[in-house]
């Protein structure tokens, strides 16, 4: 077991979402931060999906009640077990009864929990995120509080407890995400497609999980009329009347009507969950080849990755 002695403002179970049940109306949600998981999840021996934590902010208390591996990721956030310094993005061998104290990070904003063999709520339709929306998946689908108990998965028959420990220096991190056009894109004026680029953006209190809602100069759509809904996907940015552009994130609805002026490409969604509030982004335009090319292009990191992490045990 693990029990969260103080959960933490919002702390979820997650893993890498639920991918083949958005034409159901079933949201995706997963970590937002989904390199950080992929990356902690290979450190203490998983497979990169494997259930982990993911804490928005912090602090949060933690007493481990097995013997294993941990890895925290996607944050600097200072912590410690039984009072020793826990390093970022390095392996840390754990003993039962042991506590682990996880700060808040000093910049961003999400860190990554993962232990060896994973946590180990029910599987909900394929996976263990939890949908705050809908309620269902990771512990009784909601937000951890102080005192849950969750199941520790056995580490895998793979998982060689003498390994020493290894790390990995974090990805590097720039309030800039890249986009490609959105299907509407060319119905906004030409002044406001000038403006989603030039602008620096500013990350508003009204965001969570489902979208990020950003402020600065309005985006005027050109051809008026409304949109029938359609479907939309992690990273959309969709203009409402107000001209505010919403991007949307892991948990966000299957379907829309707003217009979507461009579309955050797959391999720098991890990016916007770093983002704080009051913080600003930029947005890069971008290519489909270029999107299509730092998509393999982390994939080929998370593969060298695992292929070091295996001769290093």
């Amino acid at each position: 077991m693990i029990e969260l002695l103080k959960a933490g403002p919002l702390t979820t179970v997650q893993d890498l979402g639920r991918m083949a049940w958005r034409d159901r109306g079933i949201s995706r949600c997963g970590a937002l931060d989904d390199l950080a998981l992929c990356q902690a999840n290979l450190l203490v021996g998983n497979d990169v999906g494997a259930a982990g934590l993911e804490f928005t902010l912090g602090p949060a208390l933690l007493r481990l009640q097995a013997d294993g591996w941990l890895a925290l990721t996607g944050t600097d956030s200072p912590a410690a077990l039984d009072g020793q310094p826990v390093r970022p993005g390095w392996r840390t061998r754990v003993q039962a009864g042991q506590v682990l104290k996880i700060a808040p990070p000093r910049d961003r904003m999400r860190t990554v929990l993962a232990v060896s063999g994973g946590i180990d709520v029910p599987l909900a339709l394929g996976s263990r995120s939890t949908d705050l929306k809908a309620g269902f998946g990771g512990l009784n689908g909601r937000a951890l509080k102080d005192g849950d108990q969750l199941p520790w998965h056995p580490p895998p028959l793979h998982h060689k407890p003498t390994a020493r420990p290894v790390g990995l220096r974090p990805p590097p991190w720039s309030a800039a995400v890249r986009v490609l056009p959105g299907p509407e894109h060319d119905q906004f004026a030409p002044e406001a497609r000038r403006a989603l680029f030039e602008t620096a953006w500013t990350l508003t209190p009204q965001s969570n999980r489902m979208g990020f809602r950003f402020a600065g100069p309005v985006l005027a759509r050109a051809a008026g009329g409304d949109l029938p809904s359609h479907g939309v996907l992690p990273g959309v940015i969709q203009v409402p009347p107000s001209g505010q552009p919403i991007v949307l994130l892991a948990d966000a609805q299957t379907t829309g009507g707003y217009p979507k002026i461009g579309v955050v490409i797959r391999a720098d969604l991890w990016k916007l969950a770093q983002l704080r509030l009051g913080g600003t982004l930029r947005f890069l335009p971008c290519t489909p080849e270029e999107a299509v090319a730092a998509l393999r292009d982390r994939e080929a990191e998370l593969d060298a990755l695992k292929v070091a992490l295996c001769l290093s045990t």
